[in-house]
């Protein structure tokens, strides 16, 4: 079946043409006649197959005619994070080459000023992220009342937990009348069931089966320790020791572990770069479009970019972290092996990861072989040499130890510096250190009340006994020490 064949308009065949593209892939040539039959549709396919141009192209032909007006985009694509939307513009822009139409994308990281000039003057797709969209709209700069066709990307992603009442709120604002487009690499049950109270009477097309993995993706468990220091080992050999290595993504579940992990790769030689929900707009960018020439074959990520990246020349990927959720596993390794290109992705597997593990096989529906030894095969370890020894990855470390109270620094060498107790009951008590007053830097006064208690007898004037003596008796109120004005009587009125 050729494009020709789908109903696409002569501008968008030609644009097709010119990208290089003669048949469509499955979900393409199932989903694109009903969506130019103006149905709902919700396509379910694997990662890497097409979604974006499955509603991209249909879009464009339905969008020649008609015209667009200020601050009522005619289009509305919904995505889970800004990497995604940016990808999507970039469709519009290489199929809509023939075609002037106004695109506007709404992110955060960008100025409001910019995006609502473009929003002033008019779209006809509008391509956004649920909370800068809201943010828009609350200002009182955008009207979703003429919203024609509303796509959600990543429907399983948009409808987790975290995004389900933005997503209602926007379902409500555009008119009900709009035809509705779900695309997703998986559907759960529960996910199914708020996806039909947004569809009406949608057709499922579905070319395989949801939550499937490409057959071009050899999968691999290499079992490892819990230590960090271990695991972070293990991945470094395996990056080392990969064929055919051409780039790689290395996920982590945690933000602060992409940071840890990044510097560690780059400490030893190799050129990473990371990426991570919690770094500006123009750094992420930045990050992808290294990855992406080249630059750093080596991208570690959170699960930001798990979801539909289109950077089709992946040909590893390492999961550092098992994931905690099994779809973001089928989303994670489907980064690799896209548009027919074989991949490989590695997982490492450590003590306690067994229950995510069975739930990665019984999601995709087939055992995953294992590198090496098992998990159950490895020898029990209890952590690194180097980790017992207090050798990191610098060789030598400093550790703090506590003696009698007093903090001692003590850098570790092969063995255990650990002091004896004879040791500890006989070390002599920390001396304090003079400083002179002209170095003691941002120095203040200390109060009386924040000075350690001492016998102020003999302190040049001050009057009375020492406030450590056993027969001071109880001070009530102020004491002797009450302030004349307050001595004085205070005339009081007679009331008649």
């Amino acid at each position: 079946m050729s494009f020709a064949e789908l109903g696409l308009s002569e501008k968008v065949q030609q644009a097709v043409s010119s990208a290089g593209y003669t048949e469509p892939t499955p979900i393409q040539a199932q989903a694109i006649p009903h969506v130019l039959a103006r149905k709902d549709v919700l396509g379910i396919a694997q990662t890497g197959t097409g979604k974006t141009a499955a509603f991209t192209l249909p879009m464009l032909t339905l969008l020649e005619t008609g015209r667009a007006r200020a601050r009522m985009p005619r289009t509305l694509i919904l995505e889970p994070t800004r990497e995604l939307a940016a990808q999507v513009e970039d469709n519009f822009d290489k199929y809509g080459i023939n075609h002037k139409l106004s695109v506007a994308l709404l992110i955060g990281g960008v100025s409001f000023g910019d995006q609502d000039a473009k929003i002033t003057r008019g779209v006809d797709v509008l391509i956004a992220t649920p909370g800068r969209l809201l943010d828009h709209f609350e200002r009182g700069k955008l009207l979703l009342t003429g919203v024609e066709l509303l796509v959600i990307d990543e429907a399983d992603r948009m409808l987790d937990m975290g995004f389900i009442p933005d997503i209602e709120r926007i379902v409500k604002l555009v008119p009900f009348t709009r035809q509705t487009l779900f695309f997703s690499a998986t559907m759960p049950p529960e996910i199914q069931r708020l996806a039909d109270a947004f569809l009406h009477n949608p057709v499922k097309v579905e070319v395989a089966r949801a939550a499937s993995t490409a057959s071009t993706i050899t999968q691999r468990l290499v079992s490892t320790g819990r230590d960090d220091f271990e695991k972070r080992e293990t991945l470094r050999e395996l990056i080392r020791n990969a064929t055919d290595l051409q780039n790689a993504i290395v996920f982590c579940n945690r933000k602060r572990d992409v940071a840890v992990l990044h510097r560690s790769l780059q400490k030893h030689g190799f050129a990473a770069a990371a990426l991570h929900g919690d770094m500006d707009q123009h750094a992420r960018m930045a990050a992808l479009d290294s990855f992406r020439t080249g630059e750093m074959p080596i991208l570690v990520a959170s699960d930001v970019a798990a979801r539909g990246l289109d950077i089709p020349a992946v040909s590893h990927v390492f999961n550092y972290d098992i994931p905690h959720h099994a779809e973001d596993y089928v989303h994670r390794i489907g980064r690799t092996g896209r548009a027919g290109r074989a991949g490989q992705s590695f997982t490492l597997v450590g003590p306690g990861d067994e229950k995510s593990l069975a739930a990665i096989e019984k999601l995709i529906g087939q055992p995953v072989e294992w590198q090496g030894p098992t998990l159950a095969e490895r020898p029990h370890s209890e952590g690194s040499s180097r980790r017992r020894s207090g050798r990191g990855e610098r060789g030598e470390r400093s550790e703090e130890r506590s003696s009698r109270g007093r903090k001692v620094k003590v850098r570790s060498s092969g063995r255990s510096q650990e002091p004896s107790e004879a040791a500890r009951e006989e070390a002599p008590a920390p001396r304090p250190v003079a400083v002179p007053r002209e170095e003691q830097p941002n120095r203040s006064p200390r109060r009386e009340r924040d000075r350690p208690e001492r016998d102020r007898s003999s302190d040049r004037g001050y009057q009375g006994r020492s406030r450590r003596d056993d027969d001071d008796e109880n001070v009530i109120g102020l004491g002797d020490h009450v302030p004349a004005f307050l001595m004085r009587p205070v005339p009081v009125k007679k009331v008649k």
